[in-house]
């Protein structure tokens, strides 16, 4: 991609994102604010939190999703050694019949990835894109090696090919290779054809947990 179409890109890229976002917020407030009462219901703390993920150029932000496990989830797995450990080992993830932090709702909005719908403010923001690289945690840095200044050159996404190629079911080092194949192939069509894979992708539930 030369310099001309790389700007090109980026410049209708961000007109999407910002557009796209707005519109589904404002359709899916309804949903929204139902989600908010029965989470905030549940133990009455925040229904979203904010995620620490690694964005453009190594850049932490907070990435934001409803909150689909018990309050200090993050902390209470740190403190099971035995717990943490699998959790590492099995590609920074749990299965959810073994994830005791998962609640009844956060079960269902993660089957349905209705869980993911605040990132659309993280796309507004600007620390995210639609489509892109799903944002890692640091933890997971180490997973793309000397690769991983590539991974870092593009917005993360709310949506990307990894997701579309059944997310969960693939666990690293595939899901850099995925990941940066991406990136190697970036471009407007590109983004709407990943976007739209990702679509069905959670329609069918692939790879949800």
């Amino acid at each position: 991609m030369n310099v001309g179409n790389h700007y090109i890109y980026h410049f209708f890229k961000r007109i999407t994102d910002i557009v796209v976002s707005i519109v589904a917020l404002v359709l899916l407030s309804p949903l929204i604010i139902a989600l908010s009462v029965i989470i905030f219901a549940q133990d009455g703390h925040s229904p979203v939190y904010k995620q620490i993920r690694i964005g453009q150029y190594g850049k932490l932000f907070g990435m934001y999703k409803f909150r689909s496990m018990i309050y200090n989830a993050d902390k209470i797995l740190e403190k099971n050694p035995k717990l943490y450990q699998k959790y590492v080992a099995n590609g920074f993830k749990l299965p959810e019949s073994e994830d005791p932090r998962i609640t009844k709702i956060g079960a269902f909005i993660r089957k349905t990835s209705l869980d993911e719908i605040p990132q659309f403010l993280n796309v507004i923001i600007g620390e995210m894109s639609l489509v892109g690289p799903r944002p890692i945690v640091k933890k997971e840095m180490f997973e793309y090696g000397d690769r991983i200044h590539t991974f870092l050159s593009v917005k993360p996404g709310a949506l990307g090919l990894w997701q579309a190629s059944g997310r969960a079911n693939i666990e690293y080092p595939e899901r850099c290779d995925i990941e940066l194949e991406y990136i190697k192939n970036a471009s407007y069509w590109y983004d709407v054809t990943v976007f739209f894979a990702c679509c069905i992708s959670i329609i069918k539930k692939d790879g949800a947990f």
